[in-house]
């Protein structure tokens, strides 16, 4: 317990903390979503994906709370840092860095909520609006979105398929998407 209120537990478990973050950056950098499925390659699309991708690995950790609640709070507190870091690497000051990140966190949070109520109804299709308003807002129609809302299925059961004690060992997959 002491350990934890000094950062020592934190600092043993950066290794699984990092191995995690990395294959949640890599399935979100499907080069398949950007190149063929038109999420905008911007910060903003990325944004996007890495979001969607967390929110799967997230929503896959409440099923074992209490085993996972720990390592899902540090790469919670990880991804809001790398948002942070790539928002000072876009030239954002460090007065305008608050309010978007508080912006963004709104964001993530809403679309968890609206992802999560669609995945655990098994509805396709509420998955593939919520997708569409989110990731191209600006366009009417995105042909893409079930494709995506399909994955995003696949890859929660895929998720749901990995045992507590994987996860907690720095080990995660998600499915790949080929061309």
């Amino acid at each position: 317990m002491l350990s934890r209120l000094f950062g020592r537990w934190r600092n043993s478990n950066q290794d699984v903390v990092d191995r995690l973050y990395e294959r949640i950056v890599a399935a979100a950098r499907q080069p398949v979503f950007y190149s063929q499925w038109n999420v905008p390659d911007t910060p903003l699309g990325r944004f996007e994906m890495l979001s969607l991708h967390m929110f799967l690995f997230l929503h896959r950790c409440r099923r074992d709370e209490a085993v996972l609640r720990d390592l899902a709070q540090e790469l919670t507190d990880d991804f809001f840092t790398d948002v942070d870091h790539s928002l000072r690497e876009l030239g954002i000051g460090d007065m305008g860095v608050p309010k978007r990140m508080k912006k963004l966190a709104k964001m993530f949070y809403g679309r968890a909520q609206a992802y999560g109520e669609a995945i655990d109804a098994g509805d396709l299709e509420a998955l593939s609006l919520a997708l569409s308003r989110n990731v191209l807002p600006e366009t009417a129609e995105w042909p893409q979105s079930t494709l995506m809302a399909a994955y995003v299925l696949e890859a929660n059961s895929a998720l749901a398929a990995q045992t507590a004690e994987e996860i907690s060992a720095g080990r995660v997959e998600f499915p790949a998407r080929q061309g």
